[in-house]
């Protein structure tokens, strides 16, 4: 390679960290609720009290150990328990999401399709999907780069490596499983086609086991299982029509690039066939040459196969993960498309014209003055609305609760950071008792919604305070004579019914202290 060319490849690398990087800084934070609770553990971590939610309760309610245990080292090296978690997420997320796009543009040089890495790579810097939940502090970007990393590891040889990476993806995300399996199942089967040329086959199995037994034998102890306990609960609590994850990812995957806030709703139509067509035409003019590559190409396929069939309530943050090698490979698809374009100045530049319209694309699910949060450009989607409502019932709740109270609400996120109670979790994500209250009649559940806080739960629970928008109560708690005579309403903080979920406010709720724990 000639000193310009490596010059030139240089200077593309360095802008499209900043690009990544500057991208993330200038929404500033604007943190998802979930969030909040990986936070909580990680200051929980930092404070002595343990990787709990509530002290003194070993409950694993997070799905992203790995994510948080990073946290709390951040936390230990930039304050304690004072670290400000949602700016070391921010930047901890924009460091990731640079190592994303460098790995992309790599991958895109060593298939011979350099103009696809390069545009998978400038498109993942400023994709709504990706800046959204890397300024929402979730733990997506750590795990996208794990991912990516993992199929770059494996392409270019290190298996091992790819092992030990694709487990620390599975302590960020379990959905991680999904291409473990899939590289399982290609090195097994190159494996022993060369078993003759195989003599230390097991270092692979082993840098794979090593962490996750590490963590399965810790996490049993400590916890009980190594299984979070989110994962049943989001199962049981929801109401889930039949299809609706299957309906929502078609859409997802026929908007990649957010052709719909272009050219409308019936460009979902035209995504779902030229979209696939062009990841086909790009998988089969790269695999056969590259076969190490077909586990990552089959994961957008196995995850959208897997959350299909399982139908849970699919959260925005679900959505990125199958992106980077979707997107690759339909990108392949159009480089391979305009590969026989003459003269090659033609192609470049319909190639430049390309890149260029999907950027545009892309950059339509943008905003320059958001409604809410700070005043500096952000995705549509980093909509945290109902987190500022949030913020300020704890602020409302803060001269009123006492040690020892037990505050009771459906999003446990921003409320138990901020007010630092011992929280009780109605969905169940961190409080299993919650789990034999459900699954509850669906005409207990407001229409269009997927949940309702059970009155009975209540009843046996008998918190403090409790915090809950109206949807969540407006057929059990708001109904109920029971509820009406041992609880007071403090507030009700005003939210839009059209911007959030329905509601007509967000209840804050007192027991009678001198009805507590009179018979029922």
């Amino acid at each position: 390679m000639h000193r310009w060319t490596k010059r030139f490849f240089l200077l593309n690398f360095v802008l499209l960290v900043f690009l990544a990087v500057a991208a993330r800084l200038l929404p500033g934070p604007r943190i998802i609720d979930d969030a909040y609770i990986t936070f909580r553990y990680a200051r929980n971590i930092v404070a002595g009290l343990g990787p709990v939610y509530n002290p003194g309760e070993r409950i694993l309610g997070t799905t992203t150990p790995l994510y948080t245990a990073i946290l709390a080292l951040l936390g230990e090296l930039t304050g304690g328990p004072k670290a400000p978690f949602p700016t070391l997420a921010l930047l901890l997320n924009a460091l990731c999401d640079a190592a994303t796009v460098l790995l992309l543009a790599d991958l895109g040089r060593r298939i011979a399709h350099p103009w696809a890495g390069w545009a998978a790579a400038l498109l993942w810097a400023v994709l709504p999907f990706s800046v959204t939940f890397a300024v929402g502090g979730m733990e997506t970007s750590l795990f996208v780069l794990t991912l990516t990393l993992t199929a770059w590891l494996y392409l270019t040889g290190r298996e091992a490596w790819a092992a030990f990476t694709i487990a620390l993806g599975i302590l960020t995300r379990p959905e991680a499983v999904l291409l473990a399996l899939l590289l399982a199942a290609d090195w097994a089967w190159t494996s022993w086609r060369n078993r003759r040329d195989s003599h230390r086959w097991w270092v692979t199995p082993l840098a794979f086991v090593i962490p996750l037994g590490i963590w399965t034998v810790w996490a049993t102890a400590y916890y009980g299982s190594p299984i979070p306990l989110s994962v049943s609960a989001k199962r049981v609590a929801y109401l889930i029509p039949p299809r609706s994850a299957l309906i929502r990812l078609l859409q997802h995957y026929a908007t990649i690039f957010g052709g719909h806030l272009t050219f409308g709703i019936p460009w979902i139509g035209v995504g779902l066939v030229l979209y696939p067509t062009l990841f086909v035409i790009g998988a089969r003019r790269v695999l056969p040459q590259t076969p190490r590559l077909w586990p990552w190409a089959l994961f957008p396929w196995g995850y959208f196969a897997a959350y299909a069939l399982a139908n849970p309530l699919l959260f925005r943050w679900y959505l990125t993960p199958p992106l980077p090698p979707y997107l690759f490979f339909v990108l392949v698809g159009m480089s391979a498309v305009t590969q026989r374009i003459r003269p090659p100045r033609s192609k470049t530049a319909l190639r430049g014209a390309i890149t260029l319209a999907a950027l545009i694309l892309v950059l339509r699910g943008w905003t320059l003055h958001p409604d809410h949060g700070p005043a500096t450009p952000a995705p549509e989607i980093a909509w945290f609305k109902l987190e500022q409502v949030y913020h300020n019932a704890a602020a409302f709740l803060h001269p009123y609760l006492q040690p020892g109270d037990v505050l009771a609400a459906a999003d446990i996120g921003a409320l138990g950071y901020d007010t630092g109670a011992y929280i009780f979790d109605t969905v169940g994500l961190i409080s299993p008792q919650a789990l034999a209250y459900y699954p509850l009649p669906a005409e207990q559940i407001a229409e269009g919604m997927n949940y309702a806080v059970p009155t009975s739960l209540i009843q046996d629970i008998q918190p403090d305070y409790a915090v809950f928008l109206e949807f969540a109560i407006r057929h059990t708690l708001l109904v109920s004579p029971w509820f009406r005579q041992h609880y007071e309403v403090l507030t009700v903080l005003y939210t839009d019914p059209e911007e959030i979920y329905d509601s007509h406010g967000m209840y804050i709720f007192r027991l009678r202290r001198q009805a507590a724990n009179v018979p029922r």
